[in-house]
């Protein structure tokens, strides 16, 4: 009958042991869960900044590029004539300039 007891109690105490490496496992399933739904919210946040980051360069070369046109567009003869009438309001001697009336 002793013999009865110590087995039992040793299969109880199995038990309970099996219990509690399933329950540590369990816990660290959903830790290890949790932690992988966190990095790939990161993840795809990662890539939604870098995609915009690509963007902006990609219209900064944009606009580096219209300013180098630009600036070969200053060294023209034609810019020179255009800022002249437009904003100093010079005209060649023999040109006649009509302005509209204002009402």
């Amino acid at each position: 009958m002793a013999r009865r007891r110590v087995a039992f109690k040793k299969r109880r105490q199995n038990r309970l042991g099996m219990m509690l490496v399933a329950f540590v496992v369990a816990m660290l399933f959903i830790v290890m869960s949790i932690s992988m739904f966190s990095l790939n919210k990161k993840r795809n946040a990662y890539i939604d900044r870098k995609m915009n980051l690509e963007k902006q360069i990609e219209s900064e070369n944009e606009r580096a590029e219209e300013l180098v046109e630009y600036e070969k567009y200053t060294k023209t003869a034609a810019y020179v004539e255009e800022v002249a009438k437009d904003k100093l309001g010079l005209v060649y001697e023999d040109e006649i300039v009509f302005q509209a009336e204002e009402k």
